[in-house]
């Protein structure tokens, strides 16, 4: 299985936000994503301007998973990824593509919601790459975690 990556462009919009609906947790519909006012024209605007960094992962032709950044905040917005190629270190270095994105733009801390139970795969994953709880939790009740580059050892993608 041959994986690669690449910067997210304007016309991975559809896939994205059909892969969205096909993850194992957290998954959310093309119905659900605009009540959230996530439709293909924002997502699609949020990466022509640069607003909404991101990188894909592609598997013979399709994309497979990708994460997301808010530019403007520094927070890690969505890291998806299909079930199937889920624990094969693809979401570690999707995420690690956006973290030296951020990095790269001065942020000495980034941040994104993430589910308090310890039960969610996404729960021990975050931890387990160094991202530490504040305390705090968001409006859709996710407990926000931090990363700060500058002082973490680089995450190996092995």
């Amino acid at each position: 299985m041959k994986i690669t990556y690449r910067r997210a462009v304007p016309e991975d919009t559809p896939e994205c936000i059909a892969l969205r609906g096909k993850t194992r947790e957290n998954a959310f519909s093309v119905e659900q994503l605009m009540e959230l006012g996530i439709t293909l024209d924002s997502w699609k605007t949020g990466i022509s301007d640069g607003s909404l960094p991101g990188y894909v992962g592609i598997s013979e032709g399709e994309i497979i998973g990708y994460c997301f950044g808010d530019r403007k905040t520094g927070e890690i917005v969505v890291l998806a990824l299909l079930p199937e190629y889920e624990s094969k270190g693809i979401g570690r270095a999707l995420l690690n593509r956006m973290i030296e994105n951020f990095k790269a733009l001065g942020f000495e801390r980034l941040f994104l919601g993430c589910s308090s139970d310890p039960n969610a795969r996404s729960y021990g994953f975050y931890r387990h790459l160094g991202w530490r709880s504040t305390g705090i939790f968001d409006d859709a009740d996710d407990e926000v975690l931090e990363f700060l580059p500058a002082q973490s050892k680089e995450i190996s993608e092995e």
